[in-house]
């Protein structure tokens, strides 16, 4: 077993050498690297199996030892200053390292068909297994400035990838958003290493938490400065895991492909701001506050994401909401002291979340594929719909991880979910009221979603699935045939698909008449590289995209059970969790009492219920003209209540649409006062500090001008106005000496 953990520093390399070849056959042999492809594809997935079964083997040893293994070696030695390099595996190391590696395979397998089309498919690659690399250094880190420098690492590859399509300037603005914004996180994170450093004098996790124990103990440290160095570490885990208020990259990286979604900004990425916290809880949990400060940011996050996401159009983004919900009941787990309900929630969502991104992209990649069907659109749910029959297994999967991500029993993240709110009542009543009602919400809008994009009313492209017609479907054109003359009526429905605004509690579209049809530009066939298909149908995606979205279902509806004491008293997590549980200093105790478990289980599962049935309700189509007639004449009956339910359907609708008002406020005040402010200081430095200067230079120009036409060259005058000068002093002189 020792030798074992000796050979684990092999972990974040074993992935490296991919991006390096890679990038080297280009530079060299550029077309026979470019032919042999799908060669580097195969590659990616060997050396990450590798270290999946690496990792796997070392978290098979600490469940049945409990055991922590550290190796360090010195880099730098300088009097009293030293600086050590090394790897660190413990439960959450090892935890980390299979959620990498695990989602990680998957992906890249998912990818190489998704991306076969795309002429940066080795470029792609390459990212994918640099971003490995550096996701498995920072969680194998055994000191803060080694987590620093893969966390930077980290945060590059974020901004490849979210630029990867980069002549697209949607995609360049969000990658350059999701750059500034983490910014600023990671200098917060910086100083608070930094601050800690002069604290405690090391920059070593044992070290550390040690020495600062011993100083809180003996009561010899300056409180309000060591809750502002604490601040400042949760700021870069604030803003890598997309948490209010530095959460506004987060929907704006959905521009990057599918399977980055799927696996940076689902599954590891983002959970690198969880494993920040979870790794430095020994530290927090002495702070005064601070732990309350991290429950009060992830509380906020839960319900800010889950309202965010109520009203998305883009399917990509109203999963990117519910990331962010879901990460902020983790970091409201940590900021509790649920430690372990934290990381099984960490476990379970990074599953049940890649499946839904996985499903997602099978969809958008049948859509862009279709005849007649304009790719920009693809992402839209209003112009889906009606998919159920053509893609039947993206749709059961997404309906499990949709199921799942309720908390529908007996799928994953029913379990950890449930902990989380159970916990949340013996922490704060208020908490609890609002992290059981966001609940609710992300049943309702997670249904929301499944609703429009597979059973939803048939959209204006998919009028024909019946095969009644056989004509052409129609992508529709912003601008029409150029010179057409529109008349007012077909120019407000155009106007309409335009906008492509949808209403909040309806799942009506209006249809396209033949004279508006007439006047859109077909669209042939879309522009395709290699093997790209094309049809006047979505049809299901080839075998290996739906490979991993197979394996992602198992996962779905097994992981869960790692937190279950069956016939045990302590559940597998649970003894895999124990070291660093110890080094809390808690005792968790697991065991379940399974008539409290079944009551609490009961309540919650009736609120997901309730919000299924909500979305369904509201979303679902309506099949026949008698229920059509029924709803229409209920509704009209209304009365003066129809107001109010516009009222505050439109509220909702703007709020999400508007992502809570929170980019316009940055752009209004923060924004434009920092420019309102560089203006200020470029006046400042144009009036008066070059100005200052600048009349003094013009002062001496004229000065001398002024003395050179008094100069005549007659020396008598100069002694005249010699003997006058003094003449004026003398008198001066002698009244100021009177």
């Amino acid at each position: 077993m020792e030798q074992t953990y000796q050979y684990a520093w092999i972990i974040p390399f074993l992935p490296l050498p991919v991006p390096m070849l890679i990038g080297l056959g280009l530079l060299i042999f550029p077309t026979a690297t470019k032919s042999l492809r799908r060669m580097w594809a195969f590659q990616s997935v060997l050396l990450l199996s590798i270290v999946m079964i690496f990792s796997i083997n070392l978290s098979i040893q600490q469940i049945n030892s409990s055991s922590v293994y550290q190796y360090v070696w010195s880099w730098i030695i300088n009097n009293d200053f030293s600086l050590e390099f090394g790897y660190l595996i413990d439960p959450l190391t090892s935890i980390m390292s299979i959620l990498i590696t695990t989602v990680g395979i998957l992906v890249l397998i998912y990818s190489d068909n998704y991306m076969s089309h795309d002429h940066g498919y080795l470029r792609f690659f390459a990212y994918m297994s640099f971003f490995s690399t550096s996701m498995l250094g920072l969680v194998t880190s055994s000191n803060l400035i080694q987590i620093y420098i893969f966390w930077e690492l980290v945060g590059m590859c974020s901004y490849l990838l979210i630029g990867f399509w980069f002549t697209r300037p949607v995609a360049a603005k969000a990658c350059q958003k999701a750059f500034v914004t983490n910014r600023v996180g990671d200098f917060g994170l910086l100083l608070g290493i930094l601050g800690f450093y002069w604290i405690t004098g090391s920059f070593e996790f044992r070290d550390l938490f040690q020495i600062f124990n011993n100083l809180i103990s003996n009561n010899e440290v300056n409180f309000l400065f060591v809750t502002l160095c604490a601040v400042l570490l949760f700021a870069g885990a604030i803003a890598k895991s997309a948490q209010f208020p530095l959460h506004v990259w987060l929907p704006d990286a959905m521009e990057g492909p599918t399977p980055i979604s799927a696996l940076i900004h689902a599954a590891t990425m983002v959970a690198a701001g969880i494993f920040l916290v979870a790794r430095l809880m020994p530290l927090f949990i002495v702070i005064p506050h601070i732990m309350n400060f991290i429950s009060l940011i992830g509380i906020i996050t839960v319900f800010l994401g889950a309202t965010l996401a109520l009203a998305q159009k883009d399917i990509k983004r109203g999963l990117a909401y519910s990331t962010m919900s879901q990460l902020g009941y983790m970091m409201l787990a940590l900021g509790m002291g649920s430690y372990r309900s934290a990381l099984f929630h960490l476990i379970t969502h990074a599953y049940s979340k890649a499946l839904l991104f996985l499903g997602s992209g099978s969809v958008i990649h049948s859509m862009e594929t279709l005849v007649g069907y304009c790719p920009k659109k693809s992402q839209n749910m209003v112009l889906m719909g009606g998919l159920t029959k053509y893609v039947p297994i993206t749709k059961n999967s997404f309906l499990l991880g949709t199921l799942s991500l309720c908390g529908i029993p007996p799928l994953a993240c029913f379990w950890s979910k449930d902990e989380i709110l159970n916990d949340s009542w013996l922490y704060s009543p208020i908490f609890a009221i609002i992290a059981w009602s966001t609940a609710g919400l992300t049943a309702f809008y997670m249904c929301r979603i499944y609703l429009l994009t597979f059973e939803g009313h048939l959209n204006v492209h998919f009028q024909n699935y019946s095969g009644k017609r056989n004509t052409p479907l129609y992508s529709i054109s912003l601008w029409g045939k150029a010179g057409s003359k529109i008349s007012n009526k077909n120019r407000r429905l155009v106007t309409l698909l335009k906008s492509g605004r949808p209403s909040f509690f309806s799942n009506k579209v209006d249809q396209i008449d033949e004279n508006v049809r007439n006047l859109i530009q077909p669209f042939l066939s879309i522009p395709n590289l290699g093997n790209t298909k094309t049809s006047l149908y979505p049809y299901e995606s080839d075998n290996t995209m739906l490979f991993p979205i197979l394996i992602l279902i198992l996962f779905t509806l097994f992981v869960g059970f790692l937190g279950i004491p069956f016939n045990q008293d302590v559940d597998i997590l649970t003894k895999w969790l124990t070291p660093s549980i110890n080094l809390l200093h808690k005792n968790e105790n697991n065991s379940i009492d399974w008539y409290e478990f079944c009551k609490d289980a009961l309540f919650s599962v009736s609120i997901a219920s309730f919000g299924i049935f909500i979305a369904f309700f509201l979303y679902k189509p309506v099949y026949s003209s008698f229920q059509n007639f029924y709803l229409i004449n209920s509704f009209v009956k209304m009365g003066p209540k129809r107001n109010f339910y516009d009222k505050i359907k439109n509220a909702i609708y703007d709020w999400s649409d508007n992502r809570g008002y929170i980019d316009s406020f940055y752009g209004t005040f923060l924004i434009g006062g920092m420019r309102k402010l560089a203006k200020l200081t470029h006046f400042f430095d144009r009036i008066i500090i070059d100005g200052i200067p600048n009349g003094v230079g013009l002062m001496s120009f004229f000065v001398a001008e002024v003395i050179k036409s008094v100069g005549g060259g007659r020396i008598s005058s100069y002694l005249f106005f010699y003997f006058s000068y003094v003449s004026i002093f003398l008198v001066i002189y002698y009244f100021f000496n009177l």
